[in-house]
């Protein structure tokens, strides 16, 4: 989870930041899941709602297996605009760059897979969906993707019947075989 302006003065992830209001332990904010997808192998999914209830509270909730969990929720105190309605969503993957000693990050997004790879290989997010003003699900359209470094990371999106909209995206990370980005 991350809670930011964004991006513009502020910024944390997980619990480092107040705000976000963990009702069940049973799934850690900022910990691993298991069991976890294997190149060319098994797939696992875990799907994640986020959405407004009611006049006070944005909720979180994930499915790991066959059951919805409340995991928290977000009191619309600590919100501004976002007290009445969203105006954007964003899906995807993050790193963090320090540049320590003057050069990029070696941290790998996602599977560590470029986005060509697909199915079995790269990360992905599927059905893509928002919840609009009476509280229903919506197909997203129009998205626009972006990456900022496009020969250590990337992205696609797609839209098919069985997988609505949806998106592969990763990279491998710089390394030996990169020279150093611009």
């Amino acid at each position: 989870i991350i809670q930011s302006d964004g991006y513009k003065t502020t910024g944390c992830y997980n619990f480092r930041c107040a705000g976000f209001l963990q009702t069940n332990n049973n799934i850690v904010i900022g910990g691993s899941i298991s069991p976890i997808s294997v190149l060319n192998g098994n797939q696992f999914e875990i799907s994640v709602f986020v959405w407004k209830v009611g006049p006070k509270t944005w909720k979180l909730v994930a499915k790991l297996g066959p059951d919805d969990t409340l995991v928290g929720y977000w009191p619309v105190e600590i919100f501004t605009t976002l007290a009445d309605y969203a105006t954007q969503v964003q899906w995807g993957g993050e790193i963090t760059n320090a540049q320590t000693f003057g050069r990029h990050t070696t941290t790998q997004m996602g599977s560590g897979r470029f986005q060509d790879e697909g199915f079995r290989k790269s990360s992905y997010f599927r059905h893509l969906e928002i919840v609009d003003h009476n509280n229903s699900l919506q197909s997203t359209q129009n998205l626009y993707t972006r990456g900022e470094q496009p020969k250590l990371y990337a992205v696609n999106n797609r839209f098919s019947d069985d997988w609505g909209s949806y998106f592969f995206y990763g990279g491998p990370r710089l390394s030996h075989l990169h020279r150093e980005p611009p």
